[in-house]
């Protein structure tokens, strides 16, 4: 038995589980913060940091606890038409819920008692606990002639993506929220078995301090409207 205590939490754009992109950079506009909690919160515990470009982040799966987890999964690339073993997945339902993103790493900022570290092309959902941070190596951790079972390439935009004048006047007022809106609901994040289903067409997200209103109309959505979370 092990217990690890987590040496950081992450700060979100996404404060729910749906519309997280199903991988890291995938919507570059992602962004988040880990915040490096104590004792790890010391300016020297990333010094050289600074030098690489992304970084490994270990994290747990704290939306997932109480979810069993299954031998077997659907994955959303194949439809959720066809079950794949849980260790040929990146499934959430897993024996022990550790996730393992690379991120982009824009910048650190440090200080006494505070340090943290800002990512782009997050997948991650806010309050998640880190358990680790490591540096990417691109000499080692890029593998040429690697293969990618199912998942050879990066998924296709799937959706053109249309705003409503209420919710451009409200990305006017907040720039960066048009384009990760845009970039998420292009890649479609409903679940996989409304892919090939009409069903349900009006769905909302939290995002950032705002409650993110879309339709879907056939190979489109119109986000009808932006509103601030109370």
């Amino acid at each position: 038995m092990f217990t690890f205590a987590p040496v950081g939490v992450i700060h979100s754009c996404f404060k729910e589980k749906f519309g997280i992109p199903r991988q890291p950079g995938l919507v570059p506009a992602a962004r988040a913060v880990l915040e490096l909690l104590p004792p790890y919160n010391r300016a020297e515990a990333v010094r050289g940091l600074e030098g690489f470009s992304h970084i490994w982040v270990s994290f747990i799966f704290h939306a997932c606890l109480d979810e069993p987890w299954k031998p077997t999964v659907r994955p959303p690339r194949l439809g959720g038409n066809r079950r794949l073993g849980v260790f040929a997945t990146r499934s959430t339902h897993r024996p022990n819920p550790i996730g393992l993103s690379a991120v982009e790493l824009e910048r650190i900022e440090a200080g006494p008692g505070r340090v943290l570290l800002h990512l782009k092309g997050a997948d991650l959902l806010d309050g998640t606990p880190v358990l680790d941070i490591k540096p990417y190596l691109p000499y080692s951790d890029v593998i040429p002639g690697a293969t990618g079972g199912f998942a050879a390439e990066a998924p296709a935009a799937l959706f053109e993506v249309n705003f409503s004048q209420p919710a451009l006047d409200r990305c006017a007022a907040v720039p960066e929220l048009g384009l990760l809106i845009r970039q998420i609901l292009s890649r479609d994040p409903r679940p996989a078995y409304y892919g090939k289903s009409e069903g349900k067409r009006v769905f909302g997200m939290k995002l950032l301090d705002y409650d993110v209103k879309w339709e879907v109309h056939g190979h489109a959505v119109l986000v009808t409207d932006i509103i601030p979370a109370g």
